[in-house]
Parts: structure tokens; C-alpha cells; sequence
């Protein structure tokens, strides 16, 4: 029998305590939509949705003709699938894992690894680095969201330290004036940054329970006596403290940038980047990795000297953090995110009501296919029977195989695809 190489998935949900609950979360709607008898918890947390071939959270094939049951499965099968280039460079993996994200707590303050620094942790500590991956990762709003991203420009860090006494404790006046005097000097100024960071993250819990209190009293007041208290970054502090008191990651806010993203727009992060996010629904695409450094916002292991030593000291405004997304030259309806790193690209397509008729363009390179908005008719030579696209389809298409679909929707189609363009 020819061999099927377009086919439907039905993908792996994380509960993570951090998720929003019920249909209240992306990731349960997408659910549903795509398999109208999935039954949603609504006191239950739908996290994550995993759309690839991670032994955490391989995707179920949904074609009956095929006898593997998993992705991963099927590609150990029929590595070819990946595309010849991609099946070499990423040793017969899928080197990308695709992610929906519906976050209602903040995720911990954590960084990811490079490729050496990676090894080495995997080496010396398995049980907390599982792989020896490193870790790239975008993240693309379907909803407006924030996150935390990357140090902020030195001259609000240094505003935090003049306008919030309590973080200009635990940073130390020596540190606190030697960021001030490096001012101008690159190389200094991220010396300085780091002194200041690594000395905060090592505080004494007892110092740093008092001054976090004190903030937390002191901006509560504040706010009650209907006072501005923007000038201690008040909103976001009084949420991160109701969802983790005590936390050093409360004090993170005055280092790092918020970010917040409108539907589309997106960010990289980078190896040693920074980041946590916050409130929101996303995509995100990531290289095959589990390795996380984490230091705070989190009841997970924490690792501050590996974390303060490995981070990227390079202040910058939240503005440089939004990484932009480019027209495809060919496809008027596809807008291109192609990160600086090779383990994956994103693909939005956006189908106008006009348009009743597209084709999905072959690329040398498996994809996952993911429809947020609208029905369609896909057929393909190598799906040997047509299959229903609709919110919450998710669809994987072998390389160099092209989909057409059949518009029914009245207003169009939204989908994201992931692909590795080497």
C-alpha cells in the first residue's frame, strides 16, 4: 500500500499548575475545536499543548491506515519524511518542538543554555539537565501577551534603585554606584550589571523576605491611598507576590524589561537570555530541549551561580526585544519568523475571505500545521483521502509535499506552520 504522508494529530496537553483553566485557556479551546468529543475539566489547568515527536509528549497519529501509532514512531520509521538535508543535520530527529501556550501564573524566571553549556550540565547534573540540547525558543501572541525579557536599559534600572529603596538594599550601595559610574562604557556597564544581579540573587532569605515585605506593605498602601505607584513597577509587583510570595524573582521586575506583546507579534529568546512569562495565550517554537536554568518564580530546582554566571548582561529597551516577522517574497498570505538559529522556522498563514482556493507550499522539511480560525477541505497525493481542517486541526505534512485546500469558512483561515528551513 502507498505510504501516508499527510496526516492529522491528535497532540499532547501539559496540566501545569501555571495553565488557565477549562475553556478559559487556548489550549482547551484548540482542544475541543479539533476533537469535538474531548472532554474539558474546567477546574483543571490546560497548560500546553504539544504538537511534535517529544518522548514527553509524542503526538498520537490520527490515520487508522498507519500502523505506528506515535509521530516519533513514524519518522524512526520513515526518516526520509523529514526532508534529506534536515534528516542529516538533526540526526534523523524532528529538531523542533511546537508549542501552544495559555499562561495564567507567571512561569519562573530562567534562562537556557548554549550548546557547550549544555553538555556540561547534562554531564555533571542529569537529574535537573536532561539533554544535551540547547534551547532556543519564540514565542508568537495569539492574545495579548506579557512576559519578561532581557535587561532592561541601565538608566531604568538605575531609577528602580533611586525610586524602591527596598531593591537598592538588596543590590548594595557599592554596586548600586558602580553601575551608575559605568555609564557609557559597554563592557563595564555589564560587569556592573552582573555584580548588581548576582549580588540580589544571592541574598540572605531572611534580608530579602524583610525588604519584599516592606515593598509589598508599603506599595499596597500606596495604592490604597489611590497614589501612582508606577515608579515601583507596583501593578506587576503586587501580582507576582499574591501568585509566589516570598520569592526572590519578585525583585526581577526591576532588572528586566515587560514586555507586552499584540496578537502576531513575537519574541526570540535567545541562549542565556533572561525571560519568564506572564499573562497570555501563545505559539512557541522551540529546538528538542528540556534544559531550563531557573532562579526564581518557580517551587522547581532552583540554580542562581550557574544562572547569574551564564546570562547575557546586555541592557537593551523592550522595544529591541520584539522580533519581527517578514513578508514571504512568493506568498502574499505567509509572514515568516526565521529565527537566527537553524533547528526551526514559523510560518503564519492568513487566508483572506476572498480566497477559496490555497495551496500549502511543499518545503524541504517535515511541518505541523496548526489551524486557529477557520474550515477547510485539505487534500494531498500523499493524504490518499481528503481531511477536514478546523480550529484546533493539527496536521503533520512529510517534506516536499504540497496540501490544497478548499475554503468553506466565510471569513478566511489563520494557521501557524512550523518547519525547519535549512
Amino acid at each position: 500500500m502507498e505510504e501516508v504522508r499527510v496526516f492529522p494529530l491528535t497532540c499532547a496537553v501539559q496540566n501545569y499548575a501555571w495553565g488557565k483553566n477549562g475553556l478559559d485557556s487556548e489550549v482547551a479551546k484548540l482542544v475541543v475545536g479539533g476533537d469535538p468529543l474531548a472532554v474539558v475539566d474546567e477546574g483543571k489547568p490546560y497548560a500546553e499543548l504539544w504538537m511534535g515527536a517529544h518522548p514527553k509528549g509524542d503526538a498520537q497519529i490520527k490515520d487508522n491506515r498507519i500502523a505506528q501509532t506515535t509521530l516519533g514512531q513514524w519518522i524512526a520509521h520513515f526518516p526520509a519524511c523529514l526532508g534529506s538535508k534536515v534528516k542529516d543535520t538533526f540526526q534523523g530527529q524532528l529538531p523542533f518542538l511546537f508549542k501552544v501556550l495559555s499562561v495564567n501564573t507567571a512561569l519562573s524566571i530562567q534562562a537556557h543554555p548554549n550548546r557547550e553549556l549544555a553538555a556540561r550540565l547534562h554531564a555533571q547534573f542529569p537529574e535537573h539537565y536532561p539533554d544535551n540540547n540547547h534551547k532556543p525558543e519564540m514565542a508568537i501572541a495569539l492574545t495579548r501577551f506579557q512576559g519578561l525579557c532581557g535587561f532592561r536599559p541601565v538608566e531604568e534600572i538605575l531609577g528602580f534603585l533611586k525610586s524602591v529603596p527596598e531593591f537598592h538594599a538588596l543590590v548594595g550601595n557599592e554596586e548600586a554606584e558602580d553601575l551608575r559610574c559605568s555609564i557609557g562604557d559597554t563592557v563595564r556597564t555589564s560587569q556592573a550589571l552582573k555584580k548588581c544581579f548576582t549580588r540580589m540573587m544571592n541574598c540572605e532569605k531572611k534580608v530579602f523576605i524583610d525588604q519584599l515585605n516592606m515593598l509589598v506593605k508599603r506599595v499596597t498602601e500606596e495604592g490604597a491611598a489611590g497614589k501612582d505607584t508606577s515608579s515601583s513597577n507596583g501593578d506587576l509587583l503586587l501580582r507576582l507576590h499574591s501568585q509566589y510570595p516570598g520569592d526572590i524573582g519578585c525583585f526581577s521586575i526591576y532588572f528586566l524589561n515587560h514586555l507586552v506583546l499584540d496578537p502576531g507579534q513575537a519574541m526570540f529568546l535567545g541562549a542565556n537570555e533572561p525571560h519568564a512569562y506572564l499573562y497570555g495565550d501563545c505559539i512557541e517554537c522551540m529546538a528538542c530541549s528540556d534544559n531550563t536554568v531557573r532562579a526564581g518564580l518557580t517551587p522547581k530546582y532552583i540554580d542562581v551561580n550557574t544562572l547569574c554566571e551564564m546570562l547575557s548582561y546586555s541592557p537593551a529597551p523592550a522595544s529591541s526585544k520584539i522580533f519581527p516577522c517578514v513578508q514571504d517574497a512568493s506568498d502574499p498570505c505567509v509572514s515568516l519568523y526565521d529565527p537566527p538559529v537553524p533547528d526551526f522556522t514559523v510560518m503564519r498563514i492568513q487566508i483572506p475571505a476572498s480566497v477559496k482556493q490555497y495551496t500549502v507550499a511543499p518545503v524541504d522539511s517535515a511541518s505541523i500545521l496548526l489551524v486557529i480560525d477557520g474550515d477547510a477541505t485539505a487534500t494531498s497525493t500523499a493524504a490518499l483521502s481528503d481531511v477536514t481542517l478546523r480550529r484546533g486541526t493539527v496536521l503533520f505534512v512529510s517534506a516536499n509535499e504540497s496540501v490544497s485546500l478548499h475554503i468553506i469558512s466565510p471569513s478566511g483561515m489563520n494557521m501557524f506552520r512550523a518547519c525547519c528551513l535549512l
